[in-house]
């Protein structure tokens, strides 16, 4: 868990790692787009991202094992089970304390993880985004903007604001959906694998649901914002995606269901 935080504070906070200069047509219509703003300026701010990111499915594993230990039946199963899986009938351990650590603990990580791998892909593709051309300003009348299907691999022919073309070249795969996606999948596995209630019936599909299509809606914004195109946000769904299912199946949920 300390070496992936530190890594993600690496790619986030430093310029360890340099991002690819990826060359660009210069009449190229796909990066043409209007400049949306800084990331501060969008819909969904980095800062309210992150912050739902981490607050519901935390909220929704607290409330969720909290309401379980108070049903009997339930608190008694796991008070075996849990005991014996830890410590062998060594010692004890409160169980409600253990699964909400285990399941928050194994949620951080996959959310650093994630962060991880969508910044390795925008350092090591460089992607452009959809309103590259409009921040970096080319020269138009030099003579490799002149010709229409001259390919412009030199960085330096961009003249406008460095570290808003910087931001400009990290599109791929997208950050928001990735994050969002996976957030939301790990809490709908949670709520489906752990909450096992007959009163949910109705509120687990809607709680599901309402959490998914927050997810899908946060990487409809970013392609209408003109921040990413599709296959970044597609990429970014198969990412957060493939990280929650990965955890689920190895680290998270088995030893519950």
């Amino acid at each position: 868990m300390a070496g992936t935080v530190l890594l993600a504070y690496y790619f986030e906070c430093t310029d360890t790692f340099q991002v690819h200069i990826q060359g660009f047509f210069c009449q190229d219509g796909d990066l043409m787009k209007p400049y949306p703003g800084t990331e501060e300026e969008s819909f969904i701010t980095p800062l309210v991202l992150y912050c739902v990111l981490a607050a519901t499915p935390t909220a929704i594993i607290f409330i969720g094992e909290i309401s379980m230990y108070f049903i009997k039946s339930t608190r008694e199963s796991l008070i075996a089970e849990e005991k014996t899986i830890l410590t062998g009938e060594c010692c004890y351990l409160n169980p409600l304390l253990r699964r909400i650590i285990r399941f928050i603990g194994v949620f951080a990580f996959g959310l650093f993880a994630t962060d991880i791998f969508v910044n390795a892909g925008q350092v090591v593709t460089g992607h452009l985004t959809p309103y590259f051309l409009t921040v970096c300003q080319p020269n138009y009348t030099s003579t490799d903007c002149r010709a229409h299907q001259q390919f412009i691999s030199n960085g330096n022919i961009c003249t406008g604001d460095l570290e808003v073309i910087e931001q400009a070249r990290r599109s791929f795969p997208s950050k928001h959906a990735a994050l969002s996606i996976y957030s939301a999948l790990y809490a709908t596995m949670y709520i489906t694998s752990t909450i096992k209630t007959k009163s949910s019936r109705l509120a687990k599909p809607v709680l599901c649901l309402g959490t998914l299509c927050t997810a899908f809606l946060t990487g409809l914004n970013r392609v209408s914002e003109y921040r990413n195109h599709c296959s970044d946000v597609i990429a970014g769904f198969i990412l957060g995606t493939a990280v929650a299912l990965f955890l689920n199946h190895s680290a998270s949920m088995t030893e519950v269901t």
